[in-house]
């Protein structure tokens, strides 16, 4: 069993220098050169190199610091406030009231940041306060908004999407498209969770304290028009056939600037922090990118991706059990490594598998999104729970506990979408129609 040989050194290599501190994209540049060295008759430097270099002037992986970008831009505008006045009116009818507005915005926010932290952030910023002013239960308020914004890993523009598409060669448009459907479908599962919620302990749900004719509802929707006129020009430029990812994350970044200028936050002090912030994420990211590159060329060398595809093949697993192995597999990893980090890691190894036993890549890519969305709220490092500890000082272990019924509807969603693979594959095949 050479191959599981292989692996074991790998991963060993690989968690001993994760255990002792280092970042992820140097523990990546390390096990990379070990394999290289000691596996392949390689020089490890020139063929490192020249492999970074060639991945990183991918035009594709333009789109990923603009898209931050605009996210960043909007993080320091009055977006949040105008969000809860125009969504506020709508949602406090719903069973459940305003703690929709948790579910919500995180789905409007996820569809111009990327990033479920930012999307924590800036929808936690503007709710949490009202609805403990409002008498919310804490436990509703803080795990319906940990939940939730993990939608911002799935909805595009998605970063992990982006890393993903650039790590399987896939189209980053199509990627966004098939996570659209998806996403509405869980926000929508959430709500009903809240609905549930307010049918067995109506007690807990406070009493509307304004109500408002539907003219007073439409007037404080005027509030959601700038944000939802930019979530139209980015996702339909690229539904449209009009602007590739990278186009549209730079029609984004202009209406985010236009946003928040229009709103009076566009300070020179906001536009330099905005500027730094995205660069500080990019970089982070890129050399995690960097790391998994070298290391996909190492493994590539030692023939590992092939001889594991194979060894998966002579299992003789059925597609659901892979699924559900794969599953298990990233939960648990998750527990250890952000989202990214996850993704990038595994492709050299996960894709082959995934190619052989005929599962499409693009409906592929949105259930490694769905997963790593578990793996964000689950702890030791669950990277949403430390974002809401940072926001609320609430303890860890009780974050957690919030956030298991949504953890478990995204559960159902994995098996939603393995007994109805349309869900992410129905747009992406009808842009396909559209443009031949």
């Amino acid at each position: 069993m050479d191959e599981i040989y292989l692996v074991s050194i790998f991963l060993f290599a690989l968690f001993l220098l994760l255990g002792t501190g280092v970042w992820v994209g140097l523990a990546l540049f390390g096990v990379a050169y070990l394999g290289l060295e000691m596996f392949t008759s390689r020089p490890a430097g020139d063929a490192m190199l020249t492999r970074i270099w060639t991945s990183s002037s991918s035009w594709t992986l333009t789109a990923l610091p603009l898209f931050i970008w605009m996210g960043e831009i909007l993080f320091r505008s009055r977006l949040s406030q105008d969000m809860f006045r125009g969504l506020a009116p709508w949602m406090q009818r719903l069973p459940g009231g305003l703690v929709h507005v948790n579910i919500v915005g995180c789905t409007i926010f996820a569809a111009v940041s990327g990033s479920s932290a930012a999307t924590l952030t800036t929808v936690g910023k503007m709710s949490i306060p009202e609805l403990r002013k409002r008498k919310y239960p804490e436990y509703m308020i803080i795990g319906t908004l940990t939940g939730a914004a993990t939608l911002g890993l799935m909805i595009p523009p998605s970063l992990t999407l982006i890393v993903y598409g650039v790590a399987v060669e896939e189209s980053i448009s199509k990627l966004f498209m098939a996570g659209i459907l998806p996403g509405i479908v869980l926000a929508g599962m959430f709500m009903l969770y809240v609905m549930a919620w307010a049918f067995v302990r109506p007690s807990e749900v406070p009493e509307i304290s304004d109500r408002m004719t539907f003219t007073q509802k439409l007037y404080e929707s005027r509030f959601l028009i700038p944000i939802i006129v930019l979530i139209l020009l980015v996702i339909g430029s690229m539904y449209g056939g009009w602007a590739t990812a990278t186009e549209a994350a730079s029609i984004g970044v202009l209406g985010a600037l236009a946003l928040a200028a229009l709103q009076g936050s566009l300070t020179f002090d906001a536009f330099i922090q905005s500027l730094l912030g995205a660069t500080r994420t990019s970089a982070m990211i890129a050399f995690i990118l960097m790391g998994a590159v070298a290391l996909t060329l190492a493994m590539g060398f030692t023939g590992l991706p092939r001889a594991l595809a194979e060894y998966i093949d002579g299992l003789q697993l059925s597609r659901f059990s892979l699924l559900m192995a794969l599953m298990l597999f990233y939960i648990i990893l998750g527990m250890f490594l952000d989202g990214i980090s996850s993704v990038v890691l595994t492709m050299a190894i996960v894709q082959p598998m995934v190619e052989a036993a005929g599962i499409d890549l693009i409906w592929f890519g949105i259930f490694i999104v769905i997963v790593v969305e578990m793996a964000q709220i689950t702890p030791p490092i669950g990277f949403n729970l430390f974002v809401m500890q940072g926001i609320t000082r609430h303890e860890m272990g009780y974050i957690a506990k919030t956030a298991i019924p949504l953890f478990l509807i995204m559960v159902l969603m994995v098996f939603l979408m393995i007994f109805l693979p349309e869900l992410a594959t129905y747009l992406p095949d009808s842009m396909r129609t559209t443009r031949s």
